[in-house]
């Protein structure tokens, strides 16, 4: 994409996954340093061995819904990196398909946990680093479904709309002190597991983790400077 990241400390929160791969790929491209976050050791492996520049690529194996851990997370890159420059947060999951009334509150929990916590922890934790330091860049992953909600989808659809509030008054709070935030609306993205979970979709449709990860590359970018608290959306052809 022709941006310089060269020294860039970036972390992406869920590093390894279907989205996160693509996104901790694109950074190293550019040159940044990397910490990308994972729970399953084997996906770190394969993003390490996938890698361009994997010398720059760090993995931690970190529940960002812990908030001692994402403390203990954030204090060590500072510390080892003296900066964090960007922090995309790709931490998620889907729930759905029954109705509010026949969904198990647990579900509720695990989306809110997973889609809102994520970026709250992540984001309390990041922003005094940054502040301290005088600028950085902060993007999280919602939802088409946080401006679009479906039957059936009531958990999910809540969480992301909740996550995609948190960062529009992040947004409001950080206005003139040089850092910038936003959030990013993908709709379906065309990963191994969506194809698997709705085989008779039009793949096709759907938008690439890699052209989702552009746009995340554009808004960490110099570029983007006039961009904040903005909801991106990446919706796809569909």
């Amino acid at each position: 994409m022709n941006i310089d990241l060269a020294n860039k400390v970036v972390l992406v929160a869920g590093g390894t996954g279907g989205l996160g791969r693509s996104v901790s790929m694109a950074f190293l491209a550019e040159g940044a340093k990397v910490v990308a976050t994972y729970r399953n050791s084997s996906e770190f492996d394969a993003l390490k061995q996938a890698a361009t520049l994997a010398q720059n690529l760090e993995g931690a194996q970190v529940d960002v819904t812990d908030s001692s851990a994402v403390i203990s997370l954030i204090g060590d890159i500072v510390k080892q990196h003296g900066q964090l420059d960007v922090l995309v947060n790709c931490v998620g999951s889907y729930a759905g398909g029954v109705s509010l009334w026949e969904t198990d509150l647990k579900v509720f929990d695990q989306q809110f946990n997973l889609n809102f916590r994520s970026g709250l922890l992540l984001a309390h934790s990041a922003i005094p680093s940054m502040l301290r330091q005088g600028s950085g860049i902060f993007i999280n992953i919602a939802s088409k479904a946080a401006v679009d909600h479906a039957a059936g989808a009531s958990a999910y659809a809540s969480s992301k709309a909740a996550a995609v509030a948190l960062i529009d008054s992040l947004a409001a709070d950080l206005k003139g002190t040089g850092i910038r935030v936003n959030s990013v609306l993908p709709s379906i993205i065309d990963t191994q597991a969506n194809r698997s979970a709705m085989s008779s979709a039009k793949f096709d449709q759907w938008s690439k983790p890699e052209q989702i990860a552009d746009v995340i590359l554009f808004l960490a970018s110099d570029r983007a400077s006039l961009i904040h608290g903005a909801s991106i959306p990446v919706y796809g052809k569909s």
